[in-house]
């Protein structure tokens, strides 16, 4: 399976490139390898042959004689071919510069120092959670690689411990906020989680030598296909993780919730040039049997679409609405509160004066911190208490315990019930009146 260069990669090389003292170079010749990296190997080879026609016609007008640092060439190179392909970019490494140059044409592949950046990324999978409402939460920042004829491939085994650890959520949310891609490897087996085996909504790359399929070569053994599936999206949504979500969009699988995402789609891989520079060059392009096209230049467009800042709260109170529809019993109490909790927080009642509630009620005490009520017994962590409207707050946090104070007949707080949203609960009494 050929492969997505995450964008992360791609930065760190530039930063590295950056931090080191540039010679003075000749702008032509690395223009001319440019050109001849995109003439041979870009997927298109009519598309190719133009814009490497382009660019020696615009050198040899001088368009690039006064980037005689190789740093603001790149650049240079990199804002004019972005806007034809999102995937082009034209780095430039001082170390690469030094080394000896032993051929032209696509990297080989990850050298031990990125091999060891993608297993300290934890193969892209930064955080996975069980929010409140029993919702699941995969956030991913790239997708790493691997084979499929290896079972025990760490990035696999990665994606199937998150997978199983919301495996018995009601909704499941994946966060590709802030992933820049990385294996179309991964776009097929995490969407076979989700969708039926043998599902005709994968994509197919064109290559100049032919075709080849987005379809996994071993489908995730337990997929769940009812499982309400929510995908977060934003401007920095590229390549892989636009394939994740224009595929599950596409299929009716997942509800986009966000912002267009980066507009990538070519696979490809980086490609030496003389004097140190590389140039990201797509030689493929992917195809959706359900679209006849794909989302290059324009995006992923979200279903919902929300600032990406508020994607993860709009996804989850549309998660609880959806589990509310079926839920009964203890569920859907659970669901209703952590809906509740996110409509707070979002839009937050008028409350009583919070000296009303501060006290000592027995063992626990309620007391106030930057501006807000808190749980305090013994040496336990404080409770931030988060006000729903009229006498009840909820725990920050922990949606599935609320706390409901009482007054008397003149109005003062008197005690306090912390329940849980199975029922039962634990009463408090003050320990004396305000003012006694």
């Amino acid at each position: 399976m050929r492969s997505f260069t995450p964008l992360f990669m791609l930065a760190v090389g530039v930063a590295a490139a950056w931090q080191a003292r540039a010679a003075e170079i000749s702008p032509r010749p690395v223009v001319e390898g440019v050109a001849q990296a995109i003439a041979d190997n870009y997927y298109d080879a009519a598309k190719g042959a133009a814009v490497a026609s382009q660019l020696r016609a615009e050198a040899a007008r001088g368009t690039y004689d006064r980037l005689t640092d190789p740093r603001d060439l790149a650049t240079k190179l990199s804002e004019r071919l972005r806007p034809l392909d999102h995937h082009f970019n034209v780095s430039w490494s001082a170390e690469a510069a030094a080394a000896p140059r032993s051929s032209q044409g696509p990297a080989a592949g990850p050298g031990p120092s990125r091999v060891d950046a993608v297993r300290r990324a934890n193969y892209g999978i930064r955080r996975v959670e069980i929010l409140g409402g029993n919702l699941g939460y995969i956030d991913m920042r790239m997708f790493a690689d691997f084979e499929f004829d290896q079972p025990d491939a760490p990035a696999r085994k990665a994606i199937e411990a998150a997978l199983q650890m919301v495996a018995n959520t009601d909704a499941v949310i994946i966060d590709l906020r802030d992933n820049g891609g990385g294996s179309p490897a991964m776009v097929g087996y995490l969407a076979s989680a989700f969708t039926p085996r043998g599902a005709n909504i994968y994509n197919t790359f064109r290559y100049r030598e032919g075709t080849e399929s987005e379809a996994p070569k071993d489908w995730y053994p337990a997929p769940r296909l009812a499982i309400p599936l929510y995908v977060l999206t934003s401007g920095r949504t590229g390549s892989a993780a636009e394939a994740l979500a224009y595929t599950l969009k596409n299929a009716r699988r997942a509800v986009i919730v966000g912002e267009a995402s980066g507009g990538a789609a070519n696979p490809g891989g980086p490609v030496p040039v003389a004097g140190g520079f590389s140039i990201f060059v797509s030689n493929g392009s992917p195809v959706s049997p359900i679209t006849g096209t794909n989302w290059e230049g324009g995006g992923v467009q979200p279903d919902v679409q929300i600032p990406a800042a508020k994607a993860l709260d709009a996804a989850r109170a549309l998660a609880l609405e959806t589990v509310l529809k079926t839920a009964t019993g203890p569920a859907a109490q659970d669901a209703r509160w952590a809906l509740e909790a996110i409509r707070a927080e979002t839009a937050p009642p008028a409350t009583k004066p919070l000296g009303d509630y501060v006290g000592a009620y027995g063992a626990v005490e309620i007391v106030e911190v930057e501006g807000r009520l808190a749980m305090k017994r013994g040496r336990r962590p404080l409770s931030v208490l988060l006000p729903l409207g009229g006498e009840t707050f909820t725990i920050l946090g922990e949606t599935a315990r609320r706390v409901v104070f009482e007054r008397d007949a003149k109005g003062a707080v008197t005690a306090f019930e912390a329940i849980g949203y199975e029922g039962g609960g634990s009463r408090y009494r003050r320990e004396a009146a305000p003012g006694a």
